[in-house]
């Protein structure tokens, strides 16, 4: 899925990219820079395309410019003014209409990216921006007509909408939602109810301070008093002229989280609240006049995934949104390991921690999971976007059923890959930034916490691989039957060779074998075959055992149905990273790294399934795993005169990165010790300096006397 665009640009003129892309300023970073094998500008072009980088250009000036998104050193909002402050910038990011309808047609991913420059900057407008401008609008998307004034209100900022999914007591399983839409044929209306408080929709973005309208999920209820389950409604919750509650509505804030505060999530309760009929969001089914359920999706199974079918785009931005943070943590983490100097070969001479193996086996391997993910994750949303198209089209035919279940099972892997990715880089990347690494304005604290929900939100990690371990078992039947089958997307299509794969072995005999991701990529086609099987065979076992299919699928998660899902996923990115990496219209002075870099993702990736590996056979005796240790030392070793230039490509501007160790000069001293002495009363007593100098304790005068 290789840009071809892109590709053009990037062979274009140094001045071209010059334009584009300002050089960076002089400092302790040039000696790496100046060793790098290839042109940062030229890569970041290919990768991005003018196009993207105007945008991104656009975007990260006006946000410098403008003083209501200034940067005040050592400052410290409490939430109530952070929540406002987040308002305002979200307010303000409409004013400025980066994206116009027309770009956003021509090229769907300027919006992707539009939401990945905000939240570098800050998560906090950037998701309250996308709820309301994204997720909303996407979620009532599919009654067009009967919501095109809805939709326009929204635009204008007339309303402010949110996503009403999760309750106090479900979350991630759906199915169990409690909120009730019961339709009232003598009024022609819905009658929204909550049952009790643990049935209160909770943790929903934007719902605790400002929205008005929520698209909202509830048990639909006919006359007759049959549930015909889970359907999304349009309900208001607040008066647009006062933001005070809509009458039988209680929402609040749900209080202070581990990170994005800025983010005002709420809570609702509805009482007795009355909708009109025509409020329904009929994707999955509507209600006649008379009381009467209908639904073009006759499947209970289908009806329900259409219902929900929104949440593969969340968990698609996810993916993305991790893959920015993984991001942030790297540029942050390797720039200081380039300027920062300890120990050395003399008494006289410290080097840089970057020239340690320890530091390079520490980071390198996630710059290579943020490449590989960064491609993936564009090319998923590209998937996406075909398939939206077919929804909007209305098109019905069997390829566009099977493309939502295949992006439905990615992007339910993706999401947990990403997001645990870049939560255990963000530690790393802290830890190996050592003490100054823990220092809030530093920024990796906020990274760390700011990710932390992806792994959470739109589905519980865990519990979504799940859903793609299923995807995977239900070609079973096909494999056993020798059918012939495929996926619009071909991520399936390695299984058509399942038996042949799995009498494959372990082949490389040396370490040069390993510098191609073909060996990884070998290795996990045999593994994600290996665990297919070992994972029916534990299922159909169970059940034979007198299990239930709820109880057998249960006993099967661990070390069988996860590991599964887990290596497929990393298979996928494995193999498109791979496919992009070895086209012969890549510009050739940016192939080398990139080809280095799609190796040491997959032989990094593959190292953690290393005890399957033997497990299964496809490896024996000791020289397997020591030449892929030995692969991604060497690789690592191999990039390091890189590292610096492959974190120019992604860094954003250092107002934007806000780290004053990850600056682009590479003077982290100077620039730490300056935003220090910035600070707010650093350099003044304290106002309880009386408690020490004055009030002096009287030492066991509290001590018992019993």
């Amino acid at each position: 899925m290789a840009s071809t665009p892109n590709q053009k640009e990037a062979t274009g003129n140094q001045n071209s990219w010059d334009s584009l892309l300002p050089d960076l300023p002089k400092g302790p970073l040039c000696r790496y820079r100046k060793k790098a094998s290839f042109n940062w500008k030229e890569m970041a072009v290919l990768l991005d395309g003018e196009d993207i980088i105007q945008l991104k250009n656009r975007i990260f000036s006006a946000l410098e410019s403008d003083p209501l998104f200034a940067r005040h050193p050592g400052e410290d909002l409490c939430r109530e003014k952070y929540q406002e402050l987040t308002f305002l910038r979200c307010k303000r990011l409409f004013e400025y209409d980066f994206l116009p309808p027309q770009e956003l047609i021509e090229n769907p991913l300027k919006f992707f990216n539009m939401i990945l420059c905000i939240g570098m900057y800050d998560w906090s407008p950037s998701l309250q921006f996308v709820i309301h401008s994204g997720i909303f609008p996407g979620a009532i998307m599919s009654a067009y007509k009967r919501f095109a004034h809805i939709l326009k209100q929204a635009y204008r900022m007339e309303i402010f909408g949110c996503f009403a999914l999760t309750e106090l007591s479900h979350g991630t399983n759906t199915k169990a939602i409690r909120t009730t839409a019961t339709f009232d044929r003598n009024t022609q209306e819905f009658i929204i109810n909550t049952p009790d408080f643990e049935a209160a929709k909770f943790w929903v973005g934007n719902m605790g301070k400002h929205a008005t309208h929520a698209v909202l999920y509830a048990q639909l209820y006919t006359p007759d008093g049959q549930c015909q389950g889970l359907h999304s409604f349009l309900v208001q919750i607040r008066d647009t002229k006062t933001l005070l509650p809509m009458p039988g509505v209680m929402v609040g804030d749900i209080g202070k989280k581990i990170g994005q505060n800025g983010l005002d999530n709420g809570f609702a309760m509805f009482h007795n609240v009355r909708i009109p009929k025509e409020n329904i969001l009929n994707i999955a089914g509507d209600v006649t006049a008379e009381g009467k359920y209908s639904s073009s999706v006759k499947d209970v199974k289908e009806r329900f995934s259409a219902a929900v079918g929104t949440l593969s785009s969340g968990r698609i931005m996810i993916t993305a949104i991790s893959t920015t943070n993984l991001k942030l943590a790297l540029a942050i983490a390797i720039r200081f390991s380039a300027a920062r100097r300890q120990f050395g070969p003399t008494e006289d001479e410290e080097i840089p921690v970057l020239e340690y193996q320890t530091q390079q086996w520490r980071l390198f391997p996630y710059l290579a999971a943020a490449y590989a993910l960064d491609y993936f994750s564009k090319s998923l949303f590209e998937n996406y976007v075909e398939f939206s198209a077919g929804v909007l089209t209305q098109q019905r035919d069997q390829r566009q059923a099977d493309l939502g279940r295949e992006i439905h099972a990615l992007s339910a892997a993706s999401k947990p890959l990403a997001s645990w990715t870049a939560q255990q880089a963000a530690q790393e990347c802290r830890e190996a930034c050592g003490g100054h690494g823990y220092l809030a304005m530093n920024r990796l604290g906020e990274i760390r916490n700011d990710n932390d929900p992806n792994c959470t939100y739109e589905g519980d990690n865990n519990v979504l691989l799940q859903q793609t371990s299923n995807y995977l078992m239900s070609w079973m039947n096909c494999i056993r039957d020798k059918a012939p089958f495929e996926s619009p997307l071909g991520t399936i299509n390695v299984l058509q060779d399942y038996h042949h794969i799995l009498g494959w072995r372990f082949t490389a005999i040396s370490v040069e074998d390993c510098m191609d991701s073909s060996v990884p990529l070998a290795a996990y086609k045999w593994l994600v075959c290996y665990l297919l099987r070992e994972s029916d065979l534990k299922l159909r076992k169970k059940k034979q055992a007198g299990l239930s299919d709820f109880e057998a699928k249960n006993n099967c998660q661990v070390y069988c149905c996860r590991s599964l899902a887990i290596a497929f996923i990393e298979q996928t990115v494995l193999q498109r990273y791979h496919d992009y990496t070895h086209d012969p219209s890549i510009p050739p002075a940016l192939q080398p790294v990139l080809k280095n870099l799609c190796a040491l993702y997959g032989l990094w990736s593959l190292s953690k399934h290393l005890a399957v590996l033997y497990q299964g056979g496809y490896a024996s005796g000791e020289q397997p795993g020591r030449l892929i240790q030995n692969a991604i030392l060497e690789l690592c070793y191999r990039l390091k005169d890189d590292a610096i230039a492959l974190v120019d490509v992604f860094a954003p501007p250092d107002f934007i990165l806000n780290s004053p160790i990850g600056k682009a000069s590479g003077e982290l001293y100077k620039n730490m010790w300056g935003e220090i002495l910035q600070g707010n009363k650093v350099l003044n007593r304290p106002s309880w300096w009386a408690e020490f100098c004055i009030n002096k304790p009287v030492t066991g005068r509290l001590k018992s006397r019993l």
